[in-house]
């Protein structure tokens, strides 16, 4: 076979310097291993104390900590490349059940984790041209199982990410979304659920999904990563959907 049969693609990411928001473990913790995979000096952030040199504490739903978080990166590092948002949660009360409190929570956890983010990070992104990725849901786009205030938190990021990425590009900084389907990984709610209850997930994974199964972390982050390179440079304000077939929007 030829040698040069395959080729690996250069993403042109190397000392690229990013920050991925809730990065911990699932998701947020496979795209920051893969970009660092890619030559970038990463920053990972938490609520919780952490021994990883490149971590950084802070509570993104609090406008004051993403103002501190970017001063603290920006300090030791000097500049910013890539913001990945990736802080979220469905977990919330059935439907018909929320109070304004759970409205509220919600959305601080789903949507304004985000643009506050955004919003102290601008500045920084058109020194670098950056890039910011947005980590959406499926119950973003066609009705689920989610909890309604979950799912109206994601649907507004979708449109903050389409509606922002004009006045964004303006300034030389692109935004795009991913909306994933049923991941799993390690401690996720459908790690537990397939302890649970096996069968029956296994069932909703035949009916439901194309592909009938879960989706992996590293399937996710892949993306991603793509969509942070200079790979990507005319895609900016879209939304992309990563569930194995699953909606039909």
């Amino acid at each position: 076979m030829n040698k040069n049969f395959f080729i690996i693609m250069d993403l042109k990411l190397k000392n690229k310097v990013a920050l991925v928001t809730g990065s911990t473990r699932g998701i947020g913790l496979a795209i920051g291993e893969n970009l660092q995979e890619e030559g970038c000096t990463v920053i990972f952030n938490g609520r919780k104390n952490s021994k990883n040199s490149n971590y950084i504490k802070a509570d993104v739903t609090k406008k004051s900590d993403c103002q501190k978080l970017i001063k603290e990166v920006i300090k030791k590092h000097g500049k910013l490349d890539i913001l990945i948002c990736n802080v979220g949660s469905g977990k919330s009360v059935i439907s018909g059940k929320e109070t304004q409190d759970d409205w509220e929570k919600m959305f601080m956890i789903n949507f304004y984790s985000s643009t506050n983010m955004i919003k102290f990070s601008e500045k920084e992104l058109e020194k670098t041209h950056g890039t910011i990725v947005c980590m959406s849901s499926i119950a973003g786009i066609e009705t689920t199982s989610a909890p309604i205030t979950y799912a109206i938190a994601k649907s507004a990021l979708n449109s903050y990410i389409k509606h922002t990425s004009k006045r964004l590009a303006n300034h030389g900084i692109r935004i795009n979304g991913i909306a994933p389907g049923n991941i799993i990984f390690n401690g996720s709610t459908w790690d537990h659920q397939m302890k649970k209850t096996p069968l029956k997930v296994k069932k909703m994974l035949q009916k439901s999904v194309a592909m009938k199964r879960f989706g992996t972390t590293n399937e996710v982050s892949s993306l991603a990563v793509f969509l942070s390179s200079p790979k990507a440079s005319f895609i900016t304000g879209s939304v992309y959907v990563v569930d194995g077939g699953q909606i039909k929007s």
